[in-house]
Formats: C-alpha cells, structure tokens, sequence
C-alpha cells in the first residue's frame, strides 16, 4: 500500500507547476519515435508469427468433419483482437519500451540529473515522465492495430500456403459473427496498458537509488509490476466491458 500510495503521488505530481505546452510538443514527438518507431519491428515479428501459428493449431485441433474450416479463420480473428493483438503486444513492449524508460531515468537519478533540474525549479516529474506518457498514449493503439492486422494477415497466408484452409474460406471466417464492438474494446484496452506500462515504468526508474546495479533492479521491476499490472488490468476491463 505504501508504493502505490507513492506512485498515486507520483502521478498527480507530474500536473503540477507544468511547463508550457510548446516545451513538451517537441518531446512528446521525439518519444513517439523513441517508444512507437522503434518497436515496429519487433510487434511486426511477433504478430506475424503468433497469427500463424494460431491459425496452424487451431487447424490441427479442428479434427471433425462437421466444422467448417472457416471456423479457423473465425478463432484466428477473435483471439487476435479480443487478446493477441492488445495483450501480447503489450506485455512484448512492457519488456522493450518499459525497461528503456526505467533504465534511461534511472541513469539521469543516479547521476543527478533528476536533482539538477529540481534545483533549477523544474518538475522534473512533469519535465520527463509526462512526454513519456503521452507518447506512450498516442503510439500504442497504432502498434496494437498495425499487430491485429499482421497477426490475422499471418494466420492466412500460413493457412493457405499449407493448405489448410482456402482464401475463400479464411475471408468468409473473418466476415462471420463479427461483433464490432470488440475493437474498440481493444483500443481502450491498449490505451490503458500503454498508461500503465509507461507510468509504472517511469516511477521504478525515477526513485531508483544507489548505483548501476539499482538501475538494472529498477529496469527489472518495471518490467515484472507492467506486466503483472497489464494482466490485472485486462481482467478487469474484460469483466467491465465485456
């Protein structure tokens, strides 16, 4: 209770003697390429790859004659949107975005950057964290959506190079039943994950103490409390929402 009474603290900080919105225009774009640009590849490997596979087993679990193969395009679509492409995604940046941003303030605590600018009478809570968190909001949803098409893109041409399932078959099964709603449930979950990773991450790498080996613990517990956060939070949404 004591942390996440510091890290509440934490964040209503950050909304306090705030600098002008000019200053945190160009940061909030040079985080966008920091955390969005530099992650496509990854979330594009991973997407693929899972679509694929998905798509491979549920084929070869799919034994009886009485279920139409479009059903495999049908699974691959739902799993990719209600939870592939949102959760995965973002338990994958939690790893990659979420230990850089611990790892980056961490450095700047240790060698007292934080305290200069504190010194200066900037928030540094608001100076550095705030962009983070921005870009992290804006950026996310469009990696979560770039992910839900490469994911269901892979499971068809995995599907349909193996023979599978047919282009006709695969289209058909993405078309059927689908409920609308459950993409922007997967917009909102990405949205909340994205302020969770980049705030929770912000928060272990700001107070870190001590030396470079802190600063490894600290880039260590980010990345364990997003993920474990992302994963309650999911829970959650899906209880709420669904």
């Amino acid at each position: 209770m004591k942390q996440l009474g510091k890290y509440l603290i934490f964040i209503g900080s950050m909304f306090r003697n705030r600098e002008k919105m000019g200053v945190y225009a160009s940061r909030v774009l040079d985080e966008c390429v920091l955390i969005g640009i530099d992650s496509v590849f990854i979330v594009a490997i991973v997407s693929s790859f899972i679509g694929a596979v998905t798509c491979i087993q549920t084929a070869y679990n799919l034994v009886s004659p009485l279920i139409p193969n479009s059903t495999i395009a049908l699974i691959v679509r739902d799993m990719t949107v209600l939870e592939l492409a949102p959760t995965i995604t973002c338990v994958v940046l939690s790893g990659k975005v979420g230990s850089s941003i611990a790892g980056g303030l961490g450095t700047m605590r240790i060698t007292e950057q934080i305290d200069a600018l504190e010194v200066m009478g900037i928030n540094a809570a608001s100076y550095l964290v705030l962009p983070k968190i921005i870009a992290a909001l804006i950026v996310f949803p469009m990696l979560v959506v770039l992910s839900g098409f490469l994911s269901i893109y892979g499971g068809y041409l995995a599907g349909t190079l193996t023979g599978v399932i047919t282009p006709n078959e695969y289209v058909y099964g993405l078309r059927e039943s689908f409920q609308p709603f459950n993409v922007p449930f997967a917009i909102i979950k990405a949205v909340v994950f994205a302020f969770l990773i980049s705030s929770v991450s912000s928060f272990e790498g700001f107070y870190t103490k001590g030396g470079a080996l802190e600063v490894g613990r600290s880039s260590t517990n980010a990345v364990t409390n997003s993920c474990i956060s992302v994963l309650l939070a999911d829970y959650l949404l899906a209880q709420l929402l669904l």
